[in-house]
């Protein structure tokens, strides 16, 4: 009887610290945040309760110190931690108006921003660290150390199927956004054979939980390079500079000087003189834009058929940049930018036109190049009042 009810109180008291952690997560009880400025109001209020120290806060005085937020969101999410047991009466008794906070849901709220930062792997590298101290201690038992190897191989099972299905089924812009999964593999997987190999050598006889975790690190390893094998195509096409972490970028402008910051632009095209596009919609556009060097093949045909094969859309692409090209040229071999802007009329045009100059540049089959210089031409009275200078021509063979 006295283990039941021990087992009882322990799974009511892992039930009441659940309930707390999401706690943040609720909108209504039973119910999921799907706005994340909820979010920033439960912050709100449980930083008003931190400051206000053993004394507790009143609702009243809660909603006065989140002043920021509307009244009745305030209310509403203060009930809502209520209810989930995040925020208790100071005291129990039916007409207190004091309460208090639980630590837990601000643990999960500062665990929410590091996840949605970082994706979860400075979580991931501490877990592993924990398992390889766990399984080192002189008094960890056979049982622990099995414990440790299910925990890791149901993480990295996780990993593995999430990255094999985000492949499959995703397209490429989904799978950017969850490209942190993939980061730091190497030292993750480092991590987990170390924990293997530890648990291997002081209890041999767990060798079969120990043969899934491998098999569960060999199907992540692969998931990755799968993963990264599309990231690195697509970033290679069109230039998306999101693919990469942000260590990577960090270290590279740190490291790097002004010629080699301004290559990182070199054929980028901005659209300064209209800037009312979202970061998200020219984003869209730079992935969609003209692809070069995938060029699809022409069906097989019979050896006894005389009809010429058509031209592949390549090609044709190939062709219709090469004609978009001369005719800015008119015969030319150099026509200054903004010659080529004011003959446009308009920026809408004119920034058509340069979009096509700028893939003729980098089309590695094509012999034309478009050079900028450091001046800008600034005309309020023009169609486009400031255009940077530069030339359009053919390159130098």
């Amino acid at each position: 009887m006295d283990a039941t009810l021990l087992d009882a109180e322990a799974e009511a008291a892992v039930l009441r610290v659940y309930r707390q952690v999401f706690a943040v997560l609720a909108r209504e009880a039973g119910a999921m945040i799907v706005d994340p400025d909820l979010l920033d109001v439960d912050q709100a209020i449980l930083d008003a309760f931190a400051e206000a120290g053993s004394d507790g806060l009143t609702v009243e005085q809660a909603t006065a110190a989140c002043g920021s937020y509307d009244h009745d969101v305030v209310v509403r999410r203060f009930d809502v931690l209520r209810q989930y047991g995040a925020i208790t009466k100071l005291v129990d008794r039916p007409n207190e108006l004091r309460h208090r906070a639980a630590f837990a849901p601000y643990v999960m709220l500062m665990f929410l921003r590091r996840m949605s930062v970082q994706g979860g792997q400075a979580e991931l590298h501490q877990l592993l660290t924990l398992e390889h101290h766990s399984v080192s201690d002189p008094k960890a038992t056979a049982e622990q150390g099995q414990a440790s190897i299910e925990r890791l191989t149901k993480v990295f099972r996780l990993l593995g199927n999430e990255l094999a299905i985000l492949v499959a089924t995703s397209t490429a812009a989904q799978l950017r956004e969850n490209a942190q999964l993939a980061w730091g593999n190497e030292t993750l997987i480092e991590q987990a054979e170390k924990v293997h190999r530890i648990v291997l050598e002081r209890w041999p006889e767990l060798h079969r939980v120990c043969t899934a975790l491998r098999m569960s690190l060999a199907a992540y390893a692969d998931a990755v390079q799968t993963a990264a094998g599309r990231l690195v195509e697509r970033a290679g096409t069109t230039r998306a500079l999101g693919l990469l972490p942000i260590e990577t970028w960090l270290t590279f402008t740190r490291g790097s000087d002004t010629e080699v910051l301004a290559g990182v632009l070199d054929g980028l095209l901005f659209d300064a003189a209209a800037p009312d596009f979202a970061p998200e919609t020219l984003l869209e556009a730079v992935e969609s834009g003209r692809r070069t060097g995938t060029a699809r093949l022409a069906p097989p045909r019979s050896s006894g058929d005389d009809t010429e094969a058509p031209e592949s859309s390549a090609a044709i692409d190939r062709e219709n940049l090469r004609a978009e090209a001369e005719r800015v040229l008119a015969g030319r071999d150099e026509v200054s930018v903004t010659e080529v802007v004011d003959a446009a009329g308009d920026w809408i045009t004119a920034r058509r036109v340069l979009a096509e100059l700028t893939a003729a540049h980098l089309h590695d089959e094509l012999e034309y190049e478009l050079v900028w210089t450091d001046g800008m031409r600034i005309d309020p009275a023009a169609g486009t009042p400031w255009i940077t200078e530069g030339s359009f021509r053919r390159r130098a063979s």
